[in-house]
């Protein structure tokens, strides 16, 4: 059985490239991307997918109330039967009635260690406010911001030397991989949550 995942991205889609690589490498057995979707139909996300002859699908979601937005994303992943569903830079927080679409099957990566310094620029907070370590985290997602039961983190040291730019490209590293890892979790089945808590099923 293939399983089929959709992206939704608003930008440059750095994590549904790592992704596609990781698919096309095997890392994420019986996969594939389906569908990218962009609220941004500039997105160079969706160019990038369309160099990988990936189909895409730009919906702009100006001026429209959330649901009624979400509500057309929704229609498109079910055309492309969609298993999961994966958030790579993706700007919008999710209505109820898509997170009831699809319950416990879509993922976000935030580069933080949740649940601290959730929403924007949280590298920026994170050298803000002093910390010594940041990181990031996969979380499944529900209809709070950044709010979801935790699936996997990595932890990425903050240097005296560091800038907003150069803790936010080793964390990105981290990202591309524990993104991988926790897709490949999700869809084997190899996981069980316990309230808050994803645990190990094996």
């Amino acid at each position: 059985m293939t399983h089929r995942i959709g992206v939704l991205l608003s930008g440059r889609g750095s994590n549904f490239e790592a992704l596609a690589d990781s698919v096309s490498a095997g890392r994420i057995p019986n996969a594939e991307l389906s569908i990218v979707v962009s609220n941004k139909p500039n997105a160079p996300g969706l160019e990038r997918a369309a160099a990988r002859n990936i189909p895409t699908r730009a919906i702009p979601s100006k001026g429209l109330e959330r649901e009624v937005y979400d509500r057309q994303v929704a229609a498109v992943l079910r055309e492309y039967n969609v298993d999961l569903v994966c958030l790579a830079g993706y700007m919008r927080l999710l209505s109820p009635f898509f997170v009831a679409a699809f319950p416990q099957r879509i993922l976000n990566i935030h580069p933080s260690l949740l649940p601290s310094f959730p929403g924007l620029e949280s590298q920026k907070q994170a050298l803000d406010y002093g910390v010594k370590f940041a990181g990031c985290t996969v979380h499944f997602v529900d209809e709070n911001l950044d709010a979801g039961p935790i699936i996997l983190q990595a932890v990425v040291p903050v240097l005296d030397s560091d800038d907003e730019h150069t803790l936010s490209a080793r964390i990105l590293k981290e990202e591309h991989r524990i993104y991988t890892q926790a897709v490949k979790i999700v869809l084997e089945g190899n996981y069980k949550i316990a309230g808050r808590r994803v645990l190990d099923s094996v």
